[in-house]
């Protein structure tokens, strides 16, 4: 499939957890047309409702049928199986982009798809979500990889461009090691905060999160700084094709 003339595409959103919606709505700001969105639970129908209360809920095989653009944002372990079972059934058009939001998956994952004249797309933002509307003010802050063939790595860019995102380019290769960067951050500072909360709390401290807020976002932002090279542009390296990997 192709896109109209004026650029825009037809998206289709399969998965409504927390990433999906807000991505979707994000592509909506751009100008895309939004066909569809998949939503199985109760609370991924209403989280879809709020995020996306003009798109209608649809079937995992009308949204591909029907989309320009698929964005698959589904949990890794359903991914694989998603992928190859709508290829088993002829549902990938050919022309059609499709985007995956794993960070643990490139685009060999869509391999099956690909097969049946997709172009496939690894877009994994480098953020937590809360699956509300507050994310849309985050993701001028976030680092989305991309990961895509050569050719197809500009149309990556682009829509992270359009989500508000600034875009990293992440080889095939390399994916385990951004996805185990990105694990590392998450699990780990969220087991360390939590400890700390946990000690405060054991001792009465009252509002224990609110009391550590301040320390561990200074923390955090220190650290990320002395990880930055001192006295550099950012915009200037990209300028000369050095990407920024550093993710939140």
């Amino acid at each position: 499939m192709s896109a109209n003339r004026s650029g825009r595409l037809g998206v289709g959103i399969i998965g409504a957890g927390r990433v999906g919606p807000v991505l979707g709505a994000a592509l909506a700001g751009a100008g895309h047309a939004l066909v569809g969105i998949s939503a199985v639970s109760e609370s991924s129908r209403e989280r879809a409702a709020a995020m996306l209360s003009d798109v209608p809920v649809l079937t995992v095989p009308e949204i591909v049928e029907r989309s320009e653009l698929v964005l698959l944002a589904v949990p890794d372990d359903e991914l694989p199986g998603l992928i190859d079972g709508l290829a088993a059934i002829g549902a990938w058009q050919p022309g059609q982009l499709v985007v995956h939001t794993s960070a643990k998956f490139g685009t060999g994952v869509l391999r099956a798809a690909t097969a049946q004249g997709v172009i496939p797309i690894a877009i994994h933002p480098a953020m937590v979500f809360t699956g509300t509307s507050i994310d849309l003010g985050r993701l001028p802050d976030a680092w989305f990889a991309v990961t895509a063939p050569a050719p197809v790595q500009p149309i990556g860019q682009a829509l992270v461009v359009e989500m508000g995102g600034e875009p990293v380019l992440i080889e095939e290769a390399d994916r385990a090691a951004y996805a185990e960067a990105i694990a590392t951050v998450s699990t780990f500072s969220s087991a360390i905060i939590e400890q700390a909360v946990g000690l405060l709390d054991g001792i009465g401290v009252e509002n224990p999160g609110r009391v550590l807020g301040a320390l561990a976002r200074s923390s955090l932002e220190n650290t990320l700084a002395r990880a930055q090279p001192d006295s550099i542009d950012l915009a200037a390296l990209r300028d000369v094709g050095l990407e920024e990997q550093e993710d939140r």
